[in-house]
């Protein structure tokens, strides 16, 4: 994604448990390519699970405990995500044993990351390392090995995660966006003003950035 003389400034508050995060982004980024409008991303942190055990839980479990979902449900649920990633170019690798795990750590690799260019590749690395690679992404050490999958520094990655020097921003930017409305993710805030929720779809999100393009920009 373009950082300069971007066309719209894209805020998106995501987490990287949430499997429509990167269904939406995908949309947007099939979108974005296919009216050639160039972007600015800024992603920010939502805890899916805020209050998860430190070991996690396991996903169907999980899942029915929150939503009510059952087996079949879940099983429907995947197929469909499954499918969705396939077409959109990203790998859903589900299993019975898969485990959900809080991500507050994994949100403050990411603003650490933000300060070398890098939190839209770690993003996206840490998007494949949970749902592709099954990988516990509350764990330290699999953080930073995803830092340096991505060329940043690993030592330092992790002490970022030791010391927990991005913590208290961290949960100030949360704050900010929940106590602004944000309940669910994906949520897309497009040049600051037009908010979208949910996974739209890449030809809704075509309009959306169609209509906002065409949007006097603000004085």
């Amino acid at each position: 994604m373009s950082q300069k003389s971007a066309d719209v400034r894209i805020d998106i508050v995501s987490d990287v448990v949430c499997p429509w995060c990167i269904i939406g982004f995908k949309q947007l980024e099939r979108a974005l390519l296919e009216t050639g409008t160039t972007a600015q991303l800024h992603w920010h942190p939502f805890e899916l699970n805020p209050g998860m055990a430190p070991e996690g839980e396991n996903l169907r479990e999980h899942l029915a405990a929150k939503y009510g979902t059952t087996p079949e449900g879940s099983k429907k649920a995947r197929d469909q995500l499954t499918q969705m990633g396939n077409e959109l170019g990203f790998a859903f690798n589900y299993a019975d044993d898969m485990r959900m795990y809080n991500t507050f750590r994994a949100h403050q690799l990411l603003r650490w990351a933000q300060d070398f260019g890098k939190q839209h590749e770690l993003k996206m690395a840490l998007f494949a390392a949970f749902f592709t690679d099954r990988w516990d992404v509350s764990d330290p050490e699999v953080l930073a090995g995803v830092a340096g999958s991505v060329n940043l520094d690993v030592a330092e990655a992790q002490a970022v995660l030791e010391d927990g020097r991005f913590a208290q921003e961290v949960r100030e930017e949360e704050n900010f966006w929940t106590a602004r409305g944000i309940r669910g993710v994906p949520a897309v805030v497009f040049n600051l003003e037009h908010l979208v929720t949910g996974a739209q779809g890449t030809e809704n999100y075509k309009a959306v950035l169609q209509k906002v393009m065409a949007l006097p920009a603000s004085s």
